[in-house]
């Protein structure tokens, strides 16, 4: 039997309705799904995967809350958002507003798409997170199954970063666009001079 992490509910609590607490939030993202896409990293993980990417989404503390209409607007302002990627930390802990969030995105014609650590199985199971549901109805793709270090793919060909983890399209329109790989990275620098490094390689992803 799947064995479920810790549902982390007192920080949770500490979210207002129809916000999220993310880590970070890029736009315009080519190594994160198919097309030009915003990318949001939410705040919150209970697994603690060795070699995770993003060991600074972890901690379930409030980090930065922006409300889910804010994001929208964010991501709806910039032309080449063709679609939204929910990352982590774990997105389906915060499954509610993110569904909020992609029902909006989806009416003005994004695609959406979500990581995450459960595998499919679990979230449709009784015992998933609240909202699970309700988010896996938005979504087109979704990558699940926890990374494995020692299952670990580097590959120009794979999208996957682990060979235990699964692209589930529920969208046909995606079925041959599944291009990006598990060897790719890129670096967006911003105005601050923060720079953000993202992808699936062996470097880690950072929010700065």
């Amino acid at each position: 039997m799947e064995s479920q992490p810790n549902y982390p509910s007192q920080q949770l609590m500490e979210i207002p309705p129809e916000h999220l607490n993310i880590m970070g939030y890029v736009d315009e993202s080519e190594v994160n799904g198919p097309g030009c896409r915003a990318v949001v990293w939410v705040q919150g993980c209970s697994r603690e995967c060795p070699g995770c990417f993003n060991p600074a989404s972890w901690s379930f503390e409030v980090n930065q809350l922006i409300s889910v209409d804010t994001l929208a607007e964010n991501i709806l302002k910039k032309p080449r958002n063709t679609g939204v990627t929910f990352s982590g930390g774990e997105p389906f802990w915060q499954a509610p507003a993110l569904a909020s969030l992609a029902r909006k995105l989806k009416a003005a014609g994004l695609n959406v798409m979500s990581f995450t650590g459960f595998t499919l199985k679990q979230l449709q199971s009784e015992s998933a997170p609240p909202g699970s549901q309700d988010l896996l109805e938005q979504l087109d793709i979704l990558i699940d199954g926890p990374f494995v270090e020692s299952l670990a793919i580097h590959s120009p060909t794979s999208p996957v970063s682990s060979s235990n983890q699964r692209v589930n399209i529920f969208n046909p329109a995606f079925q041959d666009k599944i291009t990006w790989a598990s060897d790719q990275i890129e670096i967006h620098v911003f105005k601050d001079g923060s720079r953000l490094v993202t992808g699936y390689q062996s470097l880690w992803q950072q929010v700065e």
